[in-house]
């Protein structure tokens, strides 16, 4: 039986996009994200030598490093408005300029000293937060276009940006080429490349397209999101997922080593394990939805999870773990790219939405890794990841909350 359509029928974007250039704005999009996980990815390899630059303590690089949550924290509220008012097109413009102005502040600091540093990280942070939320608008409303299922294979575009990125983080570690050099030439490029890229996009997200009128009414609209039901219950889909989806990404390699008794290669293992089943559910996840539908999908992601999580913790040897591991990933691929797809079904509020359900997930990217640690300071990281699986179970209750609006539903306050 084939799946609903992902939106309210009769609501489009306001300007009549035809295949073709649908088909392009999909390969405009595709590149954006893939630029964004690039530029985290180049960032995030280069840490250790900033550090050992800005000669910085733990504790210290810590402190610097939060600079990055702060400016998206910031951000995320916000840009539901932002992108109401200029549109993702225009958005995703400025707000990278802004995040990989950043980054080259940034590359300035691990040589001048840690408050430029920190100032460089703050604005990286602040302008991918919004950059974020502004290019999954854009995204969904390719989809709606396309009339099937494709923004996980978006964010699997970011997943293989990260893997470039990371790559290329190590190949200049091992030439020993300084990080100001590097990024600097991976934030110019990165910039002219979303630049030229963005001008694919089709109209999405800006106030024009619903006939929203003035700022006031916009401004009720983000407030209005937060409101919402439904959108609060995606919220805390999308949060269950995104927990399962950070804690593997930061904990899956300490957990094997440190519950398993894997070796440091093994843990490497299981990490790339992890990031690869993600990304291929990601790239192949668009067919089971459209065949299926979305909720269906879902809960058999929030359930693979589930299973996966508690394979790996009570699992009595490595290679079941390592079967875990790959459930784990599976299962967390989905939920984020899907769950911004189900915020976004009416494209008038897609903006304010997108705004408030990527804000309540991203509490648990930012917040999921620390309470791991926080909790195996006391049990053993292993047994902390019990709290992935409750919350893999809550995303499962939950799920059915992403549902595809039907036409009538399709108005402020659903």
């Amino acid at each position: 039986m084939p799946a609903k359509r992902p939106y309210p029928a009769g609501v489009t974007t306001a300007a009549a996009v035809d295949h073709t250039i649908a088909e392009r704005a999909k390969v405009s999009v595709f590149l954006v994200f893939a630029m964004s996980g690039l530029a985290i990815a180049t960032l995030l390899s280069r840490i250790p030598q900033i550090r050992d630059l800005l000669e910085l303590e733990p504790g210290t690089l810590g402190l610097l490093l939060l600079t990055i949550a702060i400016g998206s924290l910031l951000a995320l509220p916000a840009s539901g408005l932002v992108v109401s008012r200029l549109g993702s097109r225009l958005t995703v413009a400025i707000m990278s300029t802004v995040s990989l102005a950043g980054l080259s502040v940034a590359a300035i600091g691990s040589e001048v000293g840690p408050v430029v540093a920190g100032i460089g990280l703050f604005a990286f942070g602040f302008g991918a937060g919004q950059w974020d939320v502004a290019m999954n608008v854009e995204g969904v409303a390719v989809e709606q276009q396309l009339s099937r299922s494709i923004m996980s294979r978006f964010h699997a575009a970011f997943s293989l940006g990260t893997v470039v990125g990371a790559l290329g983080g190590a190949a200049m570690n091992a030439l020993d080429v300084a990080p100001i050099a590097h990024l600097l030439t991976v934030a110019v490029a990165v910039a002219l490349g979303v630049q030229v890229s963005v001008r694919g996009f089709i109209p999405a997200g800006d106030a024009d397209e619903g006939g929203a009128g003035d700022e006031a009414g916009e401004q009720r609209g983000v407030m209005a999101a937060w409101k919402e039901r439904r959108t609060v219950l995606i919220g805390l889909f999308v949060l269950c997922t995104t927990f399962a989806e950070g804690t593997g990404n930061d904990w899956i390699g300490v957990a094997t080593i440190d519950g398993h008794g894997a070796s440091d290669a093994m843990g490497s293992v299981a990490y790339v394990m992890f990031v690869s089943s993600m990304t291929l559910g990601r790239w192949f996840g668009p067919g089971a939805l459209d065949r299926f539908g979305r909720v269906p999908v879902l809960r058999a992601s929030s359930f693979s999870s589930l299973v996966g999580v508690l394979v790996v913790v009570l699992s009595p040897s490595l290679g079941f773990a390592l079967i875990g591991v790959v459930l784990w990933g599976a299962g967390a691929a989905l939920g984020f790219p899907t769950g911004m797809s189900a915020a976004a079904d009416d494209p008038r509020l897609a903006a304010s939405r997108v705004s408030a359900v990527a804000t309540i997930g991203y509490v648990a990217f930012l917040a999921g890794p620390s309470l791991i640690g926080f909790i195996g300071d006391r049990t053993g990281v292993l047994e902390a990841l019990t709290v992935t699986a409750v919350l893999a179970g809550i995303g499962l209750t939950v799920a059915g909350s992403t549902r595809p609006l039907e036409p009538a539903d399709a108005t402020p306050g659903v």
